[in-house]
C-alpha cells in the first residue's frame, strides 16, 4: 500500500484500527492480563521481548489478516523489531494493515482538571524514522477528567500543535483527548471537546486532515459534527475501560466512528494458550469489535 491507498483505507475501510501500543508504564498489565507474572522476566528488556511476542503472535495470526483489522497502533520498541523476519511496519501493510505509532512520552501531572502530553523533543526524529519505514500516521494521548474549559482548551491546543508537528512530515496526525468515563462531569466534557475541537481543526490547512480518537460519548451522536467534519478523515474510539461487550455496544450507537480497540481487543487472549486456542479467540474478538464498528443500532 502507497500513502494514498493508506488514506483510502483509513477514509472508508470496513474495519477497525487494533491498539497494541502500550508502553512501559502499561506492558507489566498488559502482560499481567496475558497471563504472564512479573517474576517471570527480569529487568525492562526482558519485558519488552515478551511483549512484542505477544504483539508478534497476534499479528501473524490468521484472524488478523481477515480483513477486520484496517489500522495498528504500535508502541516504538514493537515498530523497531520484526515480525515473521521483517520489520513490524512492514509486516502489517503485507497483511492490508495500515501502521501508526504512538508518539507520546506520558503524561504531566493534572493541571485544571486535564493531564497534557510531556515534552517530546525528540519528535522530528521520531518521525523521520517512522516515515522511513513505512509507518503511515502517529497517535498521541492526552486525558480530560474534569469539565473545565481551560484545561479542556488547552489539551485541544497542544493536540492540534503537535499534529501539526506531524503533518509537516507527511503523516496522519491520530488526535486524542481522551475523557476519563470515570469523571463525574463527563457529559459536560463531552460538550466542551466538541466545541474546541471544531475551533481547532479551523487551523489545519485547506487540503489537510486529521484524525480523532475519543472516549465514547455519554449521548450518542455527540461527535457527529466531526464525523461529518471535511477536515476529519476519520473518527475512532477507545473503549476506554469498559469490557468489550459494553464497549461494542456504545459503539454501535455512534454512527461512522470505528474502533481503535487494546483492552478490549485483547482481554481474552492468554499466553498459556495453544495456536488453535489463540486464533479462536482473538477471531472472536475482531469479529465483535468488526460488527460494533460497521453495524449500527
Amino acid at each position: 500500500m502507497n500513502t494514498d491507498q493508506m488514506t483510502a483505507k483509513m477514509a472508508e475501510g470496513n474495519g477497525f484500527i487494533a491498539a497494541l501500543d502500550q508502553s512501559g508504564g502499561s506492558t507489566p498489565k498488559a502482560l499481567k492480563g496475558y497471563g504472564i507474572e512479573e517474576d517471570a522476566y527480569n529487568g525492562d528488556e526482558e519485558m519488552f521481548a515478551l511483549i512484542h511476542d505477544m504483539r508478534s503472535r497476534i499479528i501473524s495470526s490468521p484472524a488478523f489478516a481477515s480483513g477486520k483489522v484496517i489500522g495498528a497502533i504500535l508502541f516504538e520498541r514493537t515498530m523497531d523489531g520484526h515480525v515473521d523476519g521483517k520489520p513490524t511496519p512492514a509486516a502489517l501493510i503485507e497483511r492490508g494493515v495500515v501502521p501508526f505509532i504512538k508518539i507520546d512520552k506520558g503524561l504531566e501531572d493534572e493541571v485544571n482538571g486535564v493531564q497534557l502530553m510531556k515534552p517530546m523533543p525528540e519528535l522530528d526524529a521520531l518521525l523521520t524514522k517512522a516515515k522511513a519505514l513505512g509507518v503511515y500516521g502517529t497517535k498521541e494521548r492526552s486525558v480530560i477528567n474534569s469539565a473545565n474549559r481551560e484545561g479542556i482548551a488547552a489539551v485541544v491546543k497542544q493536540q492540534f500543535e503537535v499534529g501539526a508537528q506531524v503533518l509537516a512530515h507527511g503523516m496522519m496526525p491520530m488526535i486524542e483527548p481522551e475523557v476519563n468515563i470515570k469523571s463525574e462531569t463527563r457529559a459536560e466534557c463531552d460538550t466542551i471537546l466538541l466545541e474546541e475541537i471544531l475551533k481547532n481543526l479551523d487551523s489545519v490547512p485547506e487540503g489537510q486532515q486529521v484524525m480523532l480518537k475519543l472516549s465514547l460519548p455519554v449521548v450518542p451522536g455527540t461527535f457527529d459534527p466531526l464525523v461529518d467534519h471535511p477536515k476529519v478523515l476519520r473518527v475512532v474510539a477507545l473503549s476506554g475501560g469498559y469490557k468489550r461487550p459494553e464497549a461494542c455496544v456504545e459503539l454501535s450507537k455512534n454512527r461512522g466512528i470505528i474502533a481503535s480497540f487494546s483492552r478490549a481487543l485483547l482481554e481474552d487472549l492468554r499466553h498459556q494458550m495453544s495456536d488453535d486456542e489463540f486464533n479462536a479467540s482473538l477471531r472472536g474478538a475482531i469479529d465483535e469489535i468488526h460488527k460494533g464498528s460497521t453495524v449500527k443500532a
